[in-house]
């Protein structure tokens, strides 16, 4: 069975979400409409019966305002008369007013529920609940205090269900907007999920077409961005473009390396071959296996080196470091160096004296080594090679400096690489990873190395240590 992609599972997560806000929602509406509906009812309910306290009053006699309110009602009351004023509203928007004497008598108005509250004794401006037939009812008491009027009392009665038409309009519209606006929330997810997930979608296709073709020239290719997806695309095409560097350096490597041994080999083989083909004379035979020696030498060499490039790259822990005397290494190497005389060579050395580095002995050595032999191997007759150490505030900094035939601008980036040698000119007696294993040594102790040169005045190569 496929599985939900996670465009779908994010967009069902969200509708999901949606669909408890849209409730909880909906919930409050109705449980604020409501309680707005009953506070406004209760306050109508208040206005109405208070509005109606002031069209009440008592006469002595019916003389006093005959004539000039001809629709009000009068009622007898005690020794005189009360006087309702037409504008006394004892039926209004489902509010009932009604007169009460003090012992319960109604005297004039509505009460929808005269029995129902005939048990209920007044309070005055006090609003109480009444259930009856499963309908809740508010009730409303006010005291008449005027002249004449004490002891009477005005009681307002309305159902809770006054509102119930407000509420139904509420419900009916939140029933149509809320589906509408939680579709179009989903739908806008699903939208927004789809755009965000695109770049997935990119890295996964890129990724698998790399390792279906082997292509690292594959890139991703958002365009610009700052998001995390962006960032993220970014790291795997900078990943991407440092794999294809890094294979692309392993298959010169591999090609170089079986170049490099196969030159020896075929020299060992048509040296044997030609000396097996007869019987020799002692002499020929010491010639052949000096040949051998010289091939075999070569190509231990070239493995030596190349099994040190292996253990740099993959297993550092090979080359454990220790605080190393740098001043009395450089002092015993150039010594030792000094006695070739190569090419009559005249090697010197200059050390600031105890300055010392947390380095493994064993490289450092093998670094300042390929230096110096470099400068021999491309020094010139009776030429110099100067070996200089200092430290300044920031650096510890190695120099080695010759006379010999220098390197052309066009080609001082490319020496550093296994295998390059700058042209024909230049000796082939060495492996071709010299100067590459000095600038892995260098940044294994985490140091730097650059190179300075005019052709045919010298070259000037500089080892950088970090204090």
């Amino acid at each position: 069975m496929k599985k939900a992609s996670l465009r779908i599972k994010i967009t069902v997560w969200f509708s999901v979400i949606m669909m408890l806000i849209t409730a909880a929602t909906f919930g409050v509406i109705l449980w604020v409409d409501y309680s707005v509906i009953q506070k406004t009812i209760q306050d109508n309910l208040i206005e109405t019966v208070e509005d109606n306290v002031d069209e009440i009053e008592f006469y002595i006699r019916m003389d006093q305002e005959e004539g000039e309110h001809n629709s009000d009602q009068y009622i007898r009351y005690e020794d005189g008369f009360l006087e309702i004023d037409d504008d006394f509203l004892d039926q209004v928007n489902g509010i009932s007013t009604a007169l009460y004497q003090e012992t319960g008598e109604l005297l004039y108005g509505e009460n929808l529920l005269a029995k129902e509250t005939a048990g209920y004794a007044f309070s005055d401006r006090t609003i109480q609940n009444i259930r009856t037939n499963g309908v809740t009812y508010y009730l409303f008491d006010c005291a008449l205090s005027a002249n004449g009027i004490e002891g009477l009392w005005l009681r307002g009665i309305v159902s809770e269900n006054q509102g119930t038409h407000q509420l139904k309009s509420v419900v009916r519209i939140s029933s149509v907007v809320l589906p509408v606006l939680l579709l179009l929330a989903v739908i806008g997810g699903y939208c927004i999920a789809s755009r965000a997930m695109k770049p997935v979608h990119k890295i996964t296709e890129a990724a698998a077409r790399i390792s279906q073709g082997r292509d690292l020239k594959q890139r991703i290719h958002l365009g610009e961005g700052e998001d995390e997806l962006h960032q993220l695309a970014a790291v795997f095409d900078d990943m991407f473009a440092r794999l294809e560097a890094s294979f692309q350096a392993e298959q010169q490597f591999t090609s170089d390396a079986s170049h490099e041994l196969r030159t020896p080999m075929a020299v060992i083989m048509a040296q044997c071959e030609y000396t097996l083909e007869k019987s020799r004379e002692p002499e020929e035979y010491e010639e052949a296996l000096q040949v051998i020696q010289r091939q075999g030498g070569k190509m231990s060499r070239l493995i030596e080196d190349m099994l040190c490039f292996a253990r740099l790259e993959q297993n550092r822990n090979v080359y454990p470091k220790e605080p190393v005397d740098l001043s009395g290494l450089v002092e015993d190497i150039c010594k030792d160096m000094a006695l070739l005389k190569t090419k009559g060579i005249t090697l010197t050395w200059e050390t600031e004296p105890e300055l010392t580095l947390s380095g493994n002995h064993m490289l450092l050595s093998r670094m300042l080594t390929n230096l110096i032999s470099n400068s021999y191997r491309y020094g010139r007759e009776n030429g110099r090679i100067k070996v200089h150490l200092y430290q300044t505030a920031s650096d510890r900094i190695l120099t080695v400096e010759d006379n010999g035939i220098g390197i052309p601008d066009d080609q001082q980036e490319r020496i550093f690489e296994r295998f390059y040698r700058c042209d024909s000119a230049r000796s082939t007696e060495g492996t071709g990873l010299g100067l590459a294993m000095v600038k892995e040594i260098a940044e294994y102790h985490g140091g730097r190395v650059r190179v300075s040169s005019e052709p045919d005045k010298g070259s000037c190569f500089t080892v950088c240590f970090p204090i």
